[in-house]
Protein backbone atom coordinates (compact mmCIF):
# COMPACT_ATOMS: atom_id res chain seq x y z
CA UNK A 1 0.00 0.00 0.00
CA UNK A 2 1.47 3.17 -0.48
CA UNK A 3 1.23 6.85 1.23
CA UNK A 4 -1.46 8.11 -0.28
CA UNK A 5 -3.44 5.41 1.24
CA UNK A 6 -2.47 5.74 4.59
CA UNK A 7 -3.13 9.69 4.34
CA UNK A 8 -6.66 8.76 3.35
CA UNK A 9 -7.05 6.39 5.53
CA UNK A 10 -6.10 9.01 8.52
CA UNK A 11 -8.74 11.55 7.16
CA UNK A 12 -10.88 9.38 6.77
CA UNK A 13 -10.18 7.89 10.57
CA UNK A 14 -10.67 11.64 12.21
CA UNK A 15 -13.74 12.43 10.09
CA UNK A 16 -15.63 9.32 10.88
CA UNK A 17 -14.57 9.98 14.88
CA UNK A 18 -16.19 12.85 15.05
CA UNK A 19 -19.19 12.26 13.53
CA UNK A 20 -19.81 9.36 15.51
CA UNK A 21 -18.75 11.43 18.74
CA UNK A 22 -21.22 14.64 17.51
CA UNK A 23 -23.52 11.84 17.51
CA UNK A 24 -23.91 10.93 21.30
CA UNK A 25 -23.76 15.04 21.72
CA UNK A 26 -26.13 15.56 19.69
CA UNK A 27 -28.64 12.58 21.88
CA UNK A 28 -27.38 14.19 25.18
CA UNK A 29 -28.28 17.59 23.87
CA UNK A 30 -31.65 16.27 23.11
CA UNK A 31 -32.09 15.00 26.17
CA UNK A 32 -31.48 18.24 27.83
CA UNK A 33 -33.67 19.47 25.64
CA UNK A 34 -36.31 17.34 27.09
CA UNK A 35 -37.03 16.44 23.36
CA UNK A 36 -39.45 13.28 23.04
CA UNK A 37 -37.64 9.82 22.63
CA UNK A 38 -38.82 8.95 19.38
CA UNK A 39 -36.59 12.25 18.33
CA UNK A 40 -33.78 10.37 18.72
CA UNK A 41 -33.42 7.60 16.21
CA UNK A 42 -34.55 10.69 13.89
CA UNK A 43 -31.12 11.96 14.05
CA UNK A 44 -29.52 9.72 12.16
CA UNK A 45 -32.42 9.39 10.06
CA UNK A 46 -31.55 13.09 9.38
CA UNK A 47 -27.88 12.53 8.90
CA UNK A 48 -28.70 9.86 6.14
CA UNK A 49 -31.47 12.27 4.26
CA UNK A 50 -28.60 14.08 2.03
CA UNK A 51 -27.12 10.36 1.24
CA UNK A 52 -30.75 9.39 -0.16
CA UNK A 53 -31.46 12.71 -1.81
CA UNK A 54 -28.23 13.58 -3.14
CA UNK A 55 -26.97 10.28 -4.87
CA UNK A 56 -28.02 11.30 -8.32
CA UNK A 57 -25.14 14.60 -7.54
CA UNK A 58 -22.43 13.14 -5.12
CA UNK A 59 -20.97 10.94 -7.55
CA UNK A 60 -20.38 12.99 -10.09
CA UNK A 61 -19.10 16.09 -8.17
CA UNK A 62 -16.61 13.27 -6.97
CA UNK A 63 -15.33 12.89 -10.19
CA UNK A 64 -15.10 16.26 -11.04
CA UNK A 65 -12.48 17.38 -9.05
CA UNK A 66 -9.71 15.79 -7.44
CA UNK A 67 -10.49 13.74 -5.10
CA UNK A 68 -8.25 14.95 -1.50
CA UNK A 69 -10.13 18.44 -2.43
CA UNK A 70 -13.77 16.64 -2.81
CA UNK A 71 -13.11 15.11 0.10
CA UNK A 72 -11.48 19.15 2.06
CA UNK A 73 -14.59 20.71 0.96
CA UNK A 74 -17.47 18.07 2.55
CA UNK A 75 -15.09 18.17 6.14
CA UNK A 76 -15.49 22.25 5.95
CA UNK A 77 -19.29 21.46 5.50
CA UNK A 78 -19.43 19.09 8.96
CA UNK A 79 -17.34 21.33 10.89
CA UNK A 80 -20.32 24.27 9.86
CA UNK A 81 -23.01 21.87 10.69
CA UNK A 82 -20.87 21.38 14.33
CA UNK A 83 -20.60 25.20 14.27
CA UNK A 84 -24.15 25.42 14.20
CA UNK A 85 -25.18 22.77 16.61
CA UNK A 86 -23.06 25.10 18.86
CA UNK A 87 -25.05 28.22 17.98
CA UNK A 88 -28.34 26.07 19.49
CA UNK A 89 -29.58 25.80 15.74
CA UNK A 90 -32.08 22.23 16.47
CA UNK A 91 -29.64 19.22 16.78
CA UNK A 92 -32.20 17.54 14.16
CA UNK A 93 -31.35 20.50 11.37
CA UNK A 94 -27.72 20.79 12.53
CA UNK A 95 -26.85 17.23 12.49
CA UNK A 96 -29.26 17.36 8.61
CA UNK A 97 -25.58 19.35 7.85
CA UNK A 98 -23.19 17.29 8.72
CA UNK A 99 -24.32 14.08 6.53
CA UNK A 100 -24.64 16.68 3.98
CA UNK A 101 -21.40 17.09 4.39
CA UNK A 102 -20.54 13.32 4.88
CA UNK A 103 -23.02 12.27 1.71
CA UNK A 104 -20.81 14.36 -0.65
CA UNK A 105 -17.56 12.67 0.99
CA UNK A 106 -18.33 9.09 0.97
CA UNK A 107 -17.89 8.30 -3.21
CA UNK A 108 -14.97 10.27 -2.97
CA UNK A 109 -13.29 8.20 -0.14
CA UNK A 110 -14.10 4.83 -2.27
CA UNK A 111 -13.62 6.36 -5.07
CA UNK A 112 -10.04 6.77 -4.33
CA UNK A 113 -9.43 3.58 -3.67
CA UNK A 114 -9.79 2.82 -7.18
CA UNK A 115 -7.75 5.15 -8.28
CA UNK A 116 -4.95 4.62 -6.54
CA UNK A 117 -4.83 0.70 -5.93
CA UNK A 118 -5.03 -2.31 -8.67
CA UNK A 119 -8.15 -4.56 -8.02
CA UNK A 120 -6.38 -7.56 -6.63
CA UNK A 121 -5.61 -5.13 -3.50
CA UNK A 122 -9.03 -3.77 -2.80
CA UNK A 123 -10.61 -6.47 -0.76
CA UNK A 124 -7.34 -6.01 1.50
CA UNK A 125 -8.16 -1.99 1.10
CA UNK A 126 -11.68 -2.30 1.80
CA UNK A 127 -10.67 -4.34 5.03
CA UNK A 128 -8.58 -1.97 6.16
CA UNK A 129 -11.49 0.95 5.25
CA UNK A 130 -13.85 -1.18 7.25
CA UNK A 131 -11.75 -2.03 9.98
CA UNK A 132 -10.40 1.79 10.84
CA UNK A 133 -14.07 3.04 10.25
CA UNK A 134 -15.15 0.57 12.83
CA UNK A 135 -12.60 1.76 14.94
CA UNK A 136 -13.40 5.38 14.49
CA UNK A 137 -17.19 4.24 15.35
CA UNK A 138 -15.57 2.27 19.07
CA UNK A 139 -13.33 5.48 19.51
CA UNK A 140 -15.95 8.00 18.58
CA UNK A 141 -18.83 6.88 19.97
CA UNK A 142 -17.16 6.15 23.73
CA UNK A 143 -15.66 9.59 23.10
CA UNK A 144 -18.93 10.97 22.70
CA UNK A 145 -20.02 9.08 25.74
CA UNK A 146 -16.92 10.19 27.51
CA UNK A 147 -17.78 13.63 26.67
CA UNK A 148 -21.65 13.52 27.61
CA UNK A 149 -20.52 11.98 31.09
CA UNK A 150 -19.44 15.27 32.69
CA UNK A 151 -22.60 17.02 31.03
CA UNK A 152 -24.52 14.33 33.07
CA UNK A 153 -23.20 15.90 36.08
CA UNK A 154 -23.21 18.98 34.98
CA UNK A 155 -26.72 18.60 34.38
CA UNK A 156 -27.51 17.35 38.15
CA UNK A 157 -25.42 20.38 39.09
CA UNK A 158 -27.70 22.79 37.46
CA UNK A 159 -31.35 21.83 38.82
CA UNK A 160 -30.92 24.08 42.34
CA UNK A 161 -29.77 26.80 40.34
CA UNK A 162 -33.09 28.98 38.04
CA UNK A 163 -30.82 29.55 35.38
CA UNK A 164 -30.73 26.31 34.02
CA UNK A 165 -28.97 26.97 30.64
CA UNK A 166 -25.47 28.63 31.31
CA UNK A 167 -23.92 25.12 33.41
CA UNK A 168 -24.94 22.98 30.52
CA UNK A 169 -24.10 25.16 27.47
CA UNK A 170 -20.39 25.00 28.88
CA UNK A 171 -20.70 21.17 28.94
CA UNK A 172 -22.30 20.63 26.04
CA UNK A 173 -19.63 23.32 24.02
CA UNK A 174 -17.08 21.42 25.40
CA UNK A 175 -17.62 18.25 23.97
CA UNK A 176 -18.24 19.95 20.38
CA UNK A 177 -15.03 21.99 20.91
CA UNK A 178 -13.29 18.63 20.87
CA UNK A 179 -15.28 17.17 17.78
CA UNK A 180 -14.70 19.95 15.84
CA UNK A 181 -10.66 19.50 16.51
CA UNK A 182 -10.93 16.21 15.18
CA UNK A 183 -13.06 17.44 11.77
CA UNK A 184 -10.02 19.76 11.71
CA UNK A 185 -7.51 17.48 11.96
CA UNK A 186 -9.15 15.42 8.79
CA UNK A 187 -9.12 18.54 6.93
CA UNK A 188 -5.37 18.65 7.71
CA UNK A 189 -4.93 15.24 6.06
CA UNK A 190 -7.44 16.16 3.34
CA UNK A 191 -4.75 18.44 2.00
CA UNK A 192 -2.44 15.72 2.01
CA UNK A 193 -3.90 13.60 0.34
CA UNK A 194 -2.02 13.00 -3.46
CA UNK A 195 -3.76 13.79 -6.75
CA UNK A 196 -3.94 10.63 -8.48
CA UNK A 197 -3.79 12.30 -11.81
CA UNK A 198 -7.02 10.77 -12.46
CA UNK A 199 -9.47 12.73 -14.93
CA UNK A 200 -12.91 12.03 -16.02
CA UNK A 201 -14.38 12.98 -18.81
CA UNK A 202 -16.29 16.51 -18.52
CA UNK A 203 -19.17 15.48 -15.78
CA UNK A 204 -22.88 16.17 -16.13
CA UNK A 205 -24.13 19.33 -14.74
CA UNK A 206 -27.64 19.29 -16.11
CA UNK A 207 -29.77 17.40 -12.85
CA UNK A 208 -32.14 16.06 -14.98
CA UNK A 209 -29.68 13.84 -17.23
CA UNK A 210 -27.83 13.09 -13.80
CA UNK A 211 -30.64 11.47 -12.34
CA UNK A 212 -31.22 9.44 -15.87
CA UNK A 213 -27.29 8.72 -15.57
CA UNK A 214 -28.28 7.65 -11.93
CA UNK A 215 -30.91 5.86 -12.58
CA UNK A 216 -29.11 3.44 -15.76
CA UNK A 217 -26.51 2.61 -13.00
CA UNK A 218 -29.33 1.62 -10.61
CA UNK A 219 -30.97 -0.84 -12.85
CA UNK A 220 -27.73 -1.91 -14.33
CA UNK A 221 -26.32 -2.91 -10.55
CA UNK A 222 -29.96 -4.33 -10.17
CA UNK A 223 -29.77 -6.11 -12.94
CA UNK A 224 -26.29 -7.96 -12.08
CA UNK A 225 -26.58 -11.59 -10.95
CA UNK A 226 -23.91 -10.99 -8.55
CA UNK A 227 -24.28 -7.22 -8.40
CA UNK A 228 -28.25 -7.65 -7.12
CA UNK A 229 -27.31 -10.23 -4.24
CA UNK A 230 -24.20 -8.24 -2.81
CA UNK A 231 -26.20 -4.90 -2.87
CA UNK A 232 -29.83 -6.40 -1.69
CA UNK A 233 -26.69 -7.92 1.67
CA UNK A 234 -25.11 -4.87 1.98
CA UNK A 235 -28.54 -2.86 1.64
CA UNK A 236 -30.04 -5.22 4.22
CA UNK A 237 -26.55 -4.61 6.48
CA UNK A 238 -26.57 -1.22 6.92
CA UNK A 239 -30.36 -0.86 7.45
CA UNK A 240 -29.95 -3.25 10.35
CA UNK A 241 -26.78 -1.91 11.84
CA UNK A 242 -28.19 1.73 11.93
CA UNK A 243 -31.46 0.51 13.83
CA UNK A 244 -29.11 -1.52 16.14
CA UNK A 245 -27.29 0.83 17.20
CA UNK A 246 -30.26 2.95 18.79
CA UNK A 247 -31.80 -0.85 20.05
CA UNK A 248 -28.83 -1.20 21.94
CA UNK A 249 -28.77 2.39 23.65
CA UNK A 250 -32.42 1.50 24.89
CA UNK A 251 -31.98 -1.90 25.93
CA UNK A 252 -28.82 -1.21 27.65
CA UNK A 253 -31.15 1.15 29.36
CA UNK A 254 -34.48 -0.68 30.00
CA UNK A 255 -32.59 -4.85 30.20
CA UNK A 256 -29.00 -3.44 31.75
CA UNK A 257 -29.87 -0.34 33.42
CA UNK A 258 -27.40 1.92 31.80
CA UNK A 259 -27.03 5.89 31.15
CA UNK A 260 -25.89 6.96 27.91
CA UNK A 261 -22.82 7.38 28.86
CA UNK A 262 -22.50 3.66 29.56
CA UNK A 263 -24.36 2.26 26.89
CA UNK A 264 -22.73 4.74 24.41
CA UNK A 265 -19.81 2.22 25.54
CA UNK A 266 -21.91 -1.02 24.45
CA UNK A 267 -21.99 0.05 21.16
CA UNK A 268 -18.52 0.06 20.90
CA UNK A 269 -18.63 -3.37 21.94
CA UNK A 270 -20.58 -4.12 18.61
CA UNK A 271 -18.12 -2.40 16.85
CA UNK A 272 -15.14 -4.06 18.34
CA UNK A 273 -16.93 -7.57 17.53
CA UNK A 274 -17.28 -5.79 13.35
CA UNK A 275 -13.88 -5.03 12.98
CA UNK A 276 -12.47 -8.89 14.63
CA UNK A 277 -14.78 -10.37 11.79
CA UNK A 278 -14.04 -7.49 8.96
CA UNK A 279 -10.55 -7.93 9.23
CA UNK A 280 -10.62 -11.75 9.54
CA UNK A 281 -13.01 -11.87 6.36
CA UNK A 282 -9.88 -9.10 4.75
CA UNK A 283 -7.78 -12.51 5.61
CA UNK A 284 -9.62 -14.95 4.76
CA UNK A 285 -12.37 -14.46 1.84
CA UNK A 286 -11.17 -14.02 -1.19
CA UNK A 287 -13.33 -12.20 -3.56
CA UNK A 288 -13.90 -15.50 -5.47
CA UNK A 289 -15.67 -16.88 -2.31
CA UNK A 290 -17.83 -13.48 -1.14
CA UNK A 291 -21.04 -15.29 -1.33
CA UNK A 292 -20.27 -18.24 0.64
CA UNK A 293 -20.48 -16.01 3.46
CA UNK A 294 -24.70 -15.51 3.34
CA UNK A 295 -25.40 -17.71 6.11
CA UNK A 296 -23.99 -15.74 8.50
CA UNK A 297 -26.38 -13.29 7.98
CA UNK A 298 -29.47 -15.76 8.95
CA UNK A 299 -27.41 -16.55 11.91
CA UNK A 300 -26.73 -13.09 12.86
CA UNK A 301 -30.38 -12.24 13.11
CA UNK A 302 -31.38 -15.60 15.35
CA UNK A 303 -28.12 -14.53 17.94
CA UNK A 304 -29.86 -10.88 17.94
CA UNK A 305 -32.74 -11.96 19.68
CA UNK A 306 -30.85 -13.81 22.33
CA UNK A 307 -30.32 -10.11 23.71
CA UNK A 308 -34.11 -10.57 24.95
CA UNK A 309 -32.63 -13.42 27.40
CA UNK A 310 -29.36 -10.80 29.13
CA UNK A 311 -29.85 -8.89 31.70
CA UNK A 312 -26.17 -8.83 33.10
CA UNK A 313 -23.57 -6.45 31.71
CA UNK A 314 -21.15 -9.58 31.77
CA UNK A 315 -23.10 -11.97 29.39
CA UNK A 316 -24.05 -8.97 27.12
CA UNK A 317 -20.29 -8.02 26.27
CA UNK A 318 -19.54 -11.55 24.48
CA UNK A 319 -23.35 -11.75 22.65
CA UNK A 320 -22.55 -7.86 21.53
CA UNK A 321 -19.02 -8.73 20.22
CA UNK A 322 -20.41 -12.46 18.60
CA UNK A 323 -23.19 -10.12 16.92
CA UNK A 324 -20.66 -7.74 15.77
CA UNK A 325 -18.17 -10.56 14.73
CA UNK A 326 -21.12 -12.52 12.59
CA UNK A 327 -21.74 -8.50 10.80
CA UNK A 328 -18.08 -8.00 9.78
CA UNK A 329 -17.32 -11.05 8.43
CA UNK A 330 -20.51 -11.16 6.23
CA UNK A 331 -20.36 -7.72 5.25
CA UNK A 332 -16.68 -6.88 3.40
CA UNK A 333 -16.35 -9.61 1.45
CA UNK A 334 -19.81 -8.44 -0.05
CA UNK A 335 -18.64 -5.00 -0.26
CA UNK A 336 -15.74 -5.74 -2.16
CA UNK A 337 -18.01 -7.84 -4.38
CA UNK A 338 -20.38 -4.91 -4.95
CA UNK A 339 -17.58 -2.35 -5.57
CA UNK A 340 -15.99 -5.07 -7.85
CA UNK A 341 -19.06 -5.33 -10.00
CA UNK A 342 -19.17 -1.73 -9.59
CA UNK A 343 -16.18 -0.91 -10.93
CA UNK A 344 -16.95 -3.99 -14.08
CA UNK A 345 -19.86 -2.61 -14.93
CA UNK A 346 -19.79 1.33 -14.57
CA UNK A 347 -17.23 3.91 -12.97
CA UNK A 348 -16.63 3.43 -9.51
CA UNK A 349 -17.80 6.88 -8.18
CA UNK A 350 -21.43 6.29 -9.79
CA UNK A 351 -21.49 2.83 -8.40
CA UNK A 352 -20.94 4.14 -4.95
CA UNK A 353 -22.92 6.30 -5.45
CA UNK A 354 -26.06 3.82 -6.09
CA UNK A 355 -25.01 1.74 -2.97
CA UNK A 356 -25.22 4.79 -0.66
CA UNK A 357 -28.53 5.29 -2.04
CA UNK A 358 -29.63 1.87 -1.34
CA UNK A 359 -28.24 1.23 1.84
CA UNK A 360 -28.87 4.56 3.11
CA UNK A 361 -32.75 4.70 1.77
CA UNK A 362 -32.60 1.18 4.13
CA UNK A 363 -31.48 3.10 7.01
CA UNK A 364 -34.66 5.45 6.55
CA UNK A 365 -37.37 3.02 6.58
CA UNK A 366 -36.18 1.33 8.86
CA UNK A 367 -35.39 4.00 11.48
CA UNK A 368 -38.72 5.59 11.08
CA UNK A 369 -40.67 1.88 11.45
CA UNK A 370 -38.17 2.03 14.33
CA UNK A 371 -39.08 5.23 16.06
CA UNK A 372 -43.13 4.56 15.22
CA UNK A 373 -42.17 1.49 17.49
CA UNK A 374 -40.67 3.70 20.11
CA UNK A 375 -43.60 6.42 19.85
CA UNK A 376 -46.21 3.89 19.93
CA UNK A 377 -44.52 2.23 23.00
CA UNK A 378 -43.82 -1.38 22.06
CA UNK A 379 -41.43 -3.16 24.86
CA UNK A 380 -38.02 -3.27 23.73
CA UNK A 381 -38.16 -7.24 24.01
CA UNK A 382 -40.53 -7.04 20.87
CA UNK A 383 -38.90 -4.69 18.83
CA UNK A 384 -35.41 -6.86 19.20
CA UNK A 385 -37.31 -10.30 18.24
CA UNK A 386 -39.31 -8.62 15.03
CA UNK A 387 -35.92 -7.31 14.05
CA UNK A 388 -34.18 -10.36 14.61
CA UNK A 389 -36.86 -12.32 12.57
CA UNK A 390 -36.77 -9.90 9.95
CA UNK A 391 -33.16 -9.82 9.55
CA UNK A 392 -33.19 -13.25 9.07
CA UNK A 393 -35.80 -13.80 7.16
CA UNK A 394 -34.30 -11.37 4.82
CA UNK A 395 -31.37 -13.00 4.67
CA UNK A 396 -32.50 -16.14 3.75
CA UNK A 397 -34.48 -15.10 1.10
CA UNK A 398 -31.43 -13.35 -0.43
CA UNK A 399 -29.57 -16.37 -0.60
CA UNK A 400 -32.92 -18.26 -2.44
CA UNK A 401 -32.57 -15.84 -4.64
CA UNK A 402 -29.02 -16.25 -5.21
CA UNK A 403 -29.19 -20.05 -5.72
CA UNK A 404 -32.51 -19.24 -8.24
CA UNK A 405 -29.57 -17.34 -10.19
CA UNK A 406 -26.79 -19.64 -10.40
CA UNK A 407 -29.30 -22.23 -11.74
CA UNK A 408 -30.68 -20.03 -14.39
CA UNK A 409 -26.75 -19.22 -15.36
CA UNK A 410 -26.02 -23.13 -15.47
CA UNK A 411 -28.72 -23.79 -17.03
CA UNK A 412 -27.92 -20.68 -19.59
CA UNK A 413 -24.59 -21.84 -19.48
CA UNK A 414 -25.92 -25.86 -20.84
CA UNK A 415 -27.83 -24.33 -23.47
CA UNK A 416 -24.83 -22.56 -24.98
CA UNK A 417 -22.54 -25.63 -24.58
CA UNK A 418 -25.55 -27.31 -26.83
CA UNK A 419 -25.92 -24.96 -29.32
CA UNK A 420 -22.32 -24.97 -29.63
CA UNK A 421 -21.51 -28.99 -30.25
CA UNK A 422 -24.45 -28.32 -33.10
Amino acid sequence: MNRGFYTIMAAQFFSSLADNALLIAAIALLTTMQAPAWMTPLLKLFFVLSYVLLAAYVGAFADALPKGRVMFITNLIKIGGCIMMFMSVHPLLAYAVVGFGAAAYSPAKYGILTELLPPEKLVAANGWIEGLTVASIILGTVMGGALVNKHISDVLLSFDMPLVTTGVDTAVEAALTVIMIAYFVAAIFNLKIPDTGARYAHQERNPIRLIADFATCFSTLWKDRLGQISLAVTTLFWGAGATLQFIVLKWAEKSLNMPLDQAAILQGVVAVGVAVGAVAAARFVPLKKSLSVMPLGVAMGLVVIAMTMVSSKYAAYPLLILIGALSGYFVVPMNALLQHRGHVLMSAGHSIAVQNFNENLSVLTMLVLYAFMVKVNLDINIVIIMFGLFVSGTMYLVMRRHAANQRERDSMHLIGEHKHHH
